[in-house]
């Protein structure tokens, strides 16, 4: 009986201390998921916040780790994605074009007030997609795991 214990401890050690490894190995290759805050009209936050994601893309892609990347805008930030205001449009277009991992939410409540404001249709620049709230959607990224990054 003794015996059939000891061996019973002996693999009960032996699992659990594969365990952390095993789950090391795993995470090193899970994807990293990272959302940035834009909310202000300030085009040194928003090229800030771009050179962050290439730079986040340029890290990651060395140690061949996956990222997935969303800048979320709302408020003065949603100038970021204005195709009438926006002063780093282009380098959106690059980044979207070279990056699929990368993509870009703007605050559909933010464009109706906008909108109403200026008594004026509000155009979104192609690569951003509508999502009902900003910051409901920066709380439901961060529900997910997404890493939270204000430029």
């Amino acid at each position: 009986m003794s015996l059939l214990r000891n061996l019973f401890i002996g693999l009960t050690v032996l699992v659990l201390g594969a365990l952390p490894a095993a789950a090391q190995k795993s995470t090193s290759k899970s994807t990293y998921k990272v959302a940035f805050h834009v909310d202000e009209n300030n085009p040194a936050k928003m090229n800030l916040t771009l050179n962050n994601v290439k730079n986040i893309i340029a890290d990651f892609s060395k140690s061949r780790q996956k990222v997935e990347i969303e800048v979320v805008t709302y408020g003065p930030g949603l100038h970021m994605f204005r195709d009438d205001t926006s002063p780093v449009k282009a380098r959106i277009h690059e980044i979207s074009l070279a990056h699929s991992n990368v993509t870009f939410a703007a605050c559909a409540n933010t464009q109706k007030n906008m909108a109403k404001a200026e008594n004026k249709e509000i155009k979104l620049i192609s690569e951003a997609r509508l999502v009902p709230s900003g910051v409901v959607r920066l709380v439901e990224l961060q529900r997910k795991g997404y890493a939270y990054i204000k430029p």
